[in-house]
């Protein structure tokens, strides 16, 4: 069994984390007129009474979920959970990603661990009520580039596929498959290589599409948990839309919503994104474009399709699942379609989510609350050993490179780097000087301040030359914290932004989701860094 130690530290202090965020997790005024409810459990009371007011067609939910799940073995607790969303005291704690080949990146699998946690202390303090977590793919991006790609020990790999539209609906081939036995050969070595091989394979089965292998394999991880996996591409679901998807085509009316939160939004942050006049794309085979009007005329964008007003509203009709929100409408549609009553997401997604409040209560869906999904720092026995050894904090893991060997050298050398004292007695002569000259000539004063200034910033300078100096001493320091670097932010980003879950459930198995379970925080919104103890 792996032994780990957690640590937290506060959002703001990583530095990773944008400024509309930070604000949000400490209820900064600024913010408050953008969403509904408090992050904590009298907030998630407060979403409750008002979910209770809105009715969700409880009946159509459960007859999709039933049908997505007939042909999978899932657990039973699954099976309760999706039977119990019939009950109007049943709600639906749920995160959202898209398709990303293996899971992607590790905060894939942390949000929905997150998700899981919430749902299970809710239902501890709110007994009179049940939640379930859900997980709602969202399948029908088309951005392969950053869906088809997976880091896994720092190398990238990438799906080379000549599949176009919907990533959610391309098939499983032998490229994709070239990639997974590329890993496996990296992995199979670790005590659970081949068990975390075993189970992606299982899943990503040539011909299948990449929704169904991420469903196959999110259900593997996280059946045991409850958790409920959400296909949204689903024409009847997506019936409930139609008469926001025709608002939206034919009337503009959420763009002109959103843009007047954007607007406000603009004034004291970076607005994530910004709506379109149509916020819908066209779904069908190989394409996922945009529908744009011109002079009355419903063109697909980059095609030679196109649809006259009364055409547009008859394929609406008759065929939903080829329209597919956008950013703007995705959030919608998910609210409209569960019994939902938290949503919990990454940076990113919560800044977006912020645009919508007004949107939500023009077309009378409840508002979630925003929960910031839990962000972790995971650190190998050897690294740990390595941060010991070099003296350094926690704490100090996330300053620049720079500013790590300056303090390492600062902390070891034996010699005399820093000239404050001096500057201090250069400061006291020149002030001595000052008294002495203006009692002769005031104007001189501005002369003996400009020559104290040059002959300080000559001393800066010479600090400067010491520090790189004695760096040079400490090479191979240097270089240990270069690994240390490069280990936590691969190319200055997050681990968890790059970082597949496979190497560490390669290393530790099951125990693997127990470890971020056991330290996934509830209402507390810290960072945790998990280290690896001997």
């Amino acid at each position: 069994m792996v032994q780990t130690k957690a640590e937290f530290i506060s959002y703001q202090q990583t530095g990773y984390f944008s400024k509309i965020i930070t604000d949000y997790l400490s209820q900064n005024n600024l913010l408050q007129n953008f969403y509904q409810h408090p992050a904590n459990l009298p907030g998630i009371k407060e979403a409750i009474t008002s979910r209770k007011k809105i009715s969700t067609n409880r009946k159509l939910l459960v007859e999709q979920l039933e049908q997505q799940y007939h042909s999978i073995t899932t657990s039973d607790t699954v099976k309760n959970n999706i039977s119990a969303l019939k009950d109007e005291n049943t709600f639906t704690i749920c995160t959202a990603h898209q398709p990303n080949i293996f899971t992607g990146h590790l905060y894939f699998i942390y949000k929905i661990i997150h998700t899981i946690k919430l749902a299970d202390t809710l239902n501890h303090e709110l007994p009179e009520n049940k939640f379930v977590p859900v997980f709602y793919v969202g399948s029908e991006d088309a951005d392969l580039e950053e869906l088809g790609e997976v880091f896994i020990n720092g190398e990238k790999h990438t799906w080379d596929t000549k599949q176009t539209g919907a990533v959610g609906r391309m098939l499983v081939d032998d490229e994709l498959l070239k990639i997974l036995k590329k890993i496996k050969g990296q992995l199979e070595v670790e005590s659970f290589g081949k068990e975390v091989i075993d189970l992606v394979q299982e899943c990503y089965i040539k011909g299948r599409t990449v929704q169904d292998a991420c469903f196959c394999l999110v259900n593997k991880l996280f059946a045991d948990h409850g958790l409920i996996v959400l296909l949204p591409d689903n024409a009847e679901l997506k019936k409930e839309m139609i008469p926001v998807f025709e608002d939206d085509i034919f009337k503009n009316t959420p763009s002109e919503i959103v843009n007047k939160s954007t607007e406000h939004l603009a004034e004291y942050y970076k607005v994530q994104a910004y709506p379109r006049e149509i916020n819908l794309f066209y779904l069908k085979d190989n394409i996922r474009n945009r529908i744009v009007e011109h002079k009355g005329i419903y063109k697909i964008h980059d095609t030679a399709i196109q649809f006259t007003k009364e055409e547009l509203q008859n394929e609406l009709k008759n065929h939903p699942e080829k329209f597919s929100p956008n950013v703007i409408l995705r959030a919608l549609y998910q609210e409209t379609i569960l019994p939902n009553l938290v949503f919990v997401g990454g940076g990113g997604e919560l800044a977006y989510w912020l645009e919508l409040k007004d949107m939500f209560h023009h077309y009378n869906v409840p508002y979630p609350v925003l929960i910031l999904r839990n962000s972790f720092l995971l650190i190998n026995q050897k690294i740990n050993s390595l941060i010991k050894k070099l003296s350094f904090d926690y704490n100090d893991i996330f300053k620049s490179e720079h500013e790590l060997i300056t303090d390492l050298v600062r902390k070891n050398t034996s010699h005399q780097l820093s000239l404050e004292k001096e500057k201090q007695q250069i400061a006291s002569i020149y002030q001595e000087i000052k008294s002495s000259v203006t009692e002769i000539d005031t104007t001189l004063a501005k002369h003996v301040e400009a020559l104290q200034a040059k002959l300080l910033k000559t001393l800066d300078k010479l600090e400067i030359k010491l520090l790189r100096a004695e760096k040079n001493k400490f090479e191979a320091q240097q270089k240990q914290v270069k690994k240390i670097r490069a280990n936590f932010f691969p190319n200055d980003i997050l681990q968890e932004r790059v970082e597949n879950f496979m190497p560490f459930y390669a290393k530790w198995g099951k125990e693997f989701i127990n470890v971020i379970y056991d330290n996934s925080l509830i209402f507390e919104q810290e960072f945790c860094v998990i280290k690896e103890e001997e």
